[in-house]
Formats: structure tokens, C-alpha cells, sequence
């Protein structure tokens, strides 16, 4: 990646120029508040309440508020590069795969200094929705991210701005999953990342939630299907894979990866052994087992901290078989049938995309 230079910095010119985007913001949080006010609401997960939004779920508090401020205020550069999936679909693996790919000229693999090995896969690759809320007024440390920026959200397709949907330069990758492994991961993750106060939510009320689209950027099969429809409009802008897919393959897939970010691997990279160096680099073993995933913490909000190691379960496929009945899993494979239907996306069959 481009080292940093004064060009790529914004700094507000006047102090009109802050005032003007001050009272932006504050224009955006008086919206949030009133929509608040008015928005259904559904028992949480982690929280003590969902509210639904433009059809889908959101924590109010955090997801909602990163949602509005990412619509209004998010200006993308050409060159960004999003990461984008619904939760728990293999996004903490991903993002080291395409921070260690990007940026594998600028560190050593087996060197310490690596920020993969010091600082954790989100402190690399900044989720978008808590960055923009963390750096309001001025997001100066967003506009002084060095070219190409990564960014990571799980925001649904038509929650974007123009400044990323419109562009035909911005890049997208998207990572989804078979939903039964999703919800098992789901749940497992917002049980341990639960306010204080707020009760266990049983696995029987937690499936039938998700089957009704009542989970944080739920509905997951909508959340799927915007994207994909805009991959097919698109397809020179995205880049669509399957979580299962990458796992069977993933050197494969790391080479589809790297062409599609604009970084293919060379043939000399190739005969060097960098795509597996990159592989073992990013492991569930070797990210798992690092002190700082296993004391590290996430500050995603004033409200929420997630500690590191709770985005390190298992990393495996079919996890859902030791908790799901018959019954579970022809009730959730119906509804993936029925919502994919005519899509041309199928569980169990590669999409018909060429960018997969």
C-alpha cells in the first residue's frame, strides 16, 4: 500500500468549514433521534431491544446510530476497498487475508513487527460503522488512512452511500455463509458479548428469531441478496465468495482475491511460497493463539467492547450439526430455498458469477 503523504490528509481549510460539518452531524443525530421515537422494536440479542429500520434490525444504539452516520457522512475514495457480509460469516478471517495480501511488501512475515501479530485482524482493517462514529466530527484519521483504504462493515447494500454504491472504481468484497452455521456462530458470539442485565435469549427463541429476520442486520437472506443483485449488475465491482468455498480452497481463492484487489501474485511470489506464507500467517491456529487476540479488546462504541478472542470460536464448517434437529434444519433450509429462489444463488452450487 502507498505510504502516507500530506496530500492524503484532510484538514478543515476555516473553522467554517468545521462548523458546517458539525452541524451536519448534529443535523444526522437529530434524524436518528427522531426516528428513534417512532421505529419498531423486538427483543435484542445483546441488548435490551432490536429496532427495525428500512426493513432491517439494528442494535439502536450503536449499529443504528454507525448506519445513519455512514449514509449521510461517508465520502469513499476511488480506490477504497469494503469489506462487506452479515455477521459471522468469516469476515475476522478475510480481513487478515486481504490486510496481509495488500500490504505483503511493507512487512515480514515472520517478523514481530507484523500489526497482524501485534495488533490484532480490527485494528488493521477498521470496521467503518464504529470508525465514522468514533471519529466524529471531523474523521481526519479516516482521510488520512493511506491509498488503497480498507474498511469493514456489515451495513446492507442500500444503507451505503452514493459515494460507494454510484463509484465504478470502489471495490466490494463480500463473504457469505450457510445460514445454519451462521445463526450457531450468531448466537454463540452475542451470548458473550451481552449487556449487563440483559437475560440469556435461549437457542429455540434465538432460531425462531432468525428465521423471522429478527437479528442485528437481519434479515440475513435479504442481506445476502442485496448485495448479490448488485454483483450482477455490477460484477466488474465485486468480488462474491462463499466461506465454505474459501475453506476447502483457500490459496485458490487468495489468488482470485489478490487479482481482484489490484495485487496479483507474481510468479516469483508464487514459486517463493508467499500465498502460503500468507495462509499460515492467517490461520485460526496462528491468529487464535496470539497473546493479543487472547487479552486484546475491541472498542467498537461508548457501550460496546468486545474482547478479542471472542471473534476466535472455532473456524469450522458444519458447527450447526451439534446443535440443530431435523426439524431446525429443514425449517431453515426451506427458507434459504424459498428466498434464493430464481436468484441464481444457491446454497450448495457456485453462483453463477465471475468474479466468484
Amino acid at each position: 500500500m502507498a505510504t502516507l503523504s500530506s496530500q492524503q490528509i484532510h484538514i478543515p481549510k476555516t473553522n467554517n468549514e468545521k462548523e458546517d460539518r458539525e452541524k451536519d452531524y448534529e443535523a444526522t443525530y437529530q434524524k436518528y433521534n427522531e426516528a428513534l421515537q417512532t421505529l419498531p422494536k423486538e427483543r435484542g440479542w445483546m441488548s435490551e431491544h432490536l429496532v427495525q429500520y428500512q426493513g432491517y434490525w439494528f442494535s439502536p444504539k450503536s449499529a443504528l446510530k454507525g448506519a445513519f452516520l455512514v449514509q449521510h457522512h461517508f465520502k469513499a475514495q476511488p480506490t477504497d476497498i469494503f469489506l462487506s457480509a452479515y455477521m459471522k460469516c468469516g469476515t475476522t478471517w478475510l480481513r487478515t487475508l486481504m490486510f496481509a495480501t495488500m500490504n505483503r511488501s511493507s512487512y515480514d512475515f515472520s517478523s514481530q513487527s507484523h500489526p497482524l501479530l501485534n495488533t490484532g485482524p480490527h485494528a488493521c482493517f477498521p470496521f467503518l460503522d464504529a470508525s465514522i462514529y468514533q471519529n466524529y466530527p471531523i474523521n481526519t484519521d479516516l482521510d488520512a488512512l493511506p491509498s488503497p483504504r480498507l474498511f469493514a462493515t456489515h451495513i446492507p447494500y442500500t444503507f451505503l452511500p452514493q459515494s460507494v454504491t454510484t463509484s465504478s472504481s470502489c471495490k466490494i468484497v463480500y463473504i457469505w455463509r450457510d445460514p445454519k452455521d451462521v445463526f450457531i456462530s450468531l448466537w454463540h458470539f452475542m451470548e458473550r458479548i451481552k449487556q449487563k442485565g440483559v437475560p440469556p435469549l435461549p437457542l429455540k427463541e434465538a432460531f425462531d428469531m432468525f428465521c423471522e429476520g429478527v437479528s442485528h442486520y437481519g434479515p440475513f437472506w435479504d442481506h445476502v441478496l442485496e448485495y448479490w443483485k448488485a454483483s450482477l449488475e455490477s460484477p466488474e465491482k465485486f468480488m462474491f465468495l462463499r466461506y465454505e468455498d474459501l475453506k476447502k480452497e483457500p490459496s485458490i481463492y487468495l489468488k482470485k482475491l489478490a487479482e481482484f484487489m489490484g495485487q496479483p501474485f507474481s510468479l516469483e511470489e508464487e514459486r517463493e511460497g508467499v500465498v502460503q506464507e500468507i495462509l499460515k500467517l492467517c490461520s485460526f491456529e496462528n491468529l487464535s493463539n496470539l497473546e493479543v487476540n487472547k487479552t486484546g479488546v475491541l472498542r467498537l462504541s461508548d457501550e460496546l467492547v468486545v474482547h478479542n478472542s471472542e471473534f476466535f470460536r472455532k473456524g469450522k464448517v458444519g458447527d450447526w450439526q451439534n446443535y440443530f434437529t431435523d426439524e431446525m434444519k429443514e425449517k431453515i433450509d426451506l427458507i434459504t430455498e424459498q428466498k434464493f429462489n430464481g436468484s441464481g444463488l444457491n446454497f450448495g452450487v457456485n453462483p453463477q458469477n465471475s468474479n466468484c
